[in-house]
């Protein structure tokens, strides 16, 4: 699919140049959310790198700083959507779900050369537009979607007014699995099915992982799967670390349906230290310097990469 912007590197080589900036983060600032860059890398590079059809950028390199809340006497306010490109019929729009996974977020834009290093170094300061938890204004986001479950339910309305206007641009969502823990996600899907809304696709991190350990120990969901065919989704499992696989997946003919793209994920592929934490891999944060210490050499060496010198 033809992109405005290219990109020099391989699908591959960003989702571990994304592991990396994760990696050298979360050890620099004593904590970060690197098990989703574990899980979410090559999907988050094959969207970028590969499948979806944007523009360039429209917004500085380097983030401004928040701007203040949309109203009518705020002519400075912008989202963070700028970093995908202009808005037009013929190109995707893009909305990330999970705002925890802003982080992971932020380093792909990097590594496709959609925004400077320099953005980085703003995450979570006062002032920055790049949050911890991604807003509406921060890079590569253009709702907020703090609250679980409404991204489907976001991209689904988008879409489906879209496709009256005859757009053809199709609207993404990136997901995680937690989301099928609240009712808007099914209703969103059934909607789709309802309404014939085939130009909104997903692909969904299923790590099994969320903030209070992992899934079944919350609540148990069951066959995913099954149930998103029944409300009327067509549903394609793959690896989430095998790019060719989701390039396959992506040609899945669904027309009048939804297509969800269920990426089977290890939350600690790439960086097998972690499953130290298991089942609390939400928020890695070290609990003392030395294993600060042995994670930076130990999960450095698994990357690829010297330690990172976080002492200066």
């Amino acid at each position: 699919m033809e992109q405005t912007l290219r990109n020099e590197k391989t699908t591959e080589e960003v989702a571990l140049g994304i592991r990396r900036r994760v990696f050298e983060h979360s050890i620099r600032n004593n904590g970060g959310y690197m098990s989703q860059a574990c899980s979410a890398a090559e999907q988050l590079a094959w969207l970028y790198n590969e499948e979806l059809n944007l523009g360039a950028p429209t917004l500085p390199m380097i983030p401004k700083p928040f701007e203040g809340v949309p109203h009518k006497d705020n002519p400075d306010y912008h989202t963070g959507a700028g970093y995908n490109g202009p808005v037009a019929p013929d190109l995707d729009r893009l909305f990330i779900a999970p705002a925890h996974y802003a982080l992971v977020a932020y380093a792909t834009l990097i590594e496709t050369g959609r925004m400077a290093p320099e953005g980085l170094e703003m995450f979570n300061k006062d002032g920055s537009s790049v949050e911890m938890i991604g807003a509406e204004h921060s890079p590569g986001m253009e709702v907020h979607n703090g609250t679980l479950g409404i991204g489907l339910s976001t991209a689904a309305g988008l879409a489906y007014g879209r496709k009256l206007r005859g757009d053809t641009g199709n609207v993404w969502v990136y997901m995680s699995d937690g989301e099928v823990q609240e009712g808007q996600t099914w209703e969103a899907i059934a909607a789709c099915a309802h309404h014939k809304i085939d130009n909104v696709k997903a692909i969904m991190d299923v790590n099994r992982q969320q903030c209070d350990g992992a899934m079944d120990s919350v609540m148990e969901v069951g066959d995913i799967g099954r149930k998103m065919e029944e409300f009327g989704a067509k549903v394609v499992w793959v690896n989430a670390h095998s790019i060719d696989e989701m390039r396959e997946a992506v040609k899945t003919p669904h027309p009048g349906q939804p297509l969800i793209i269920l990426a089977n994920s290890s939350p600690f592929e790439g960086m097998p230290t972690l499953e130290e934490r298991f089942p609390r891999l939400h928020y890695v944060r070290f609990k003392s310097e030395d294993e600060r210490a042995r994670f930076n050499i130990e999960i450095a060496e698994s990357l690829g990469i010297d330690p990172i010198d976080y002492a200066h």
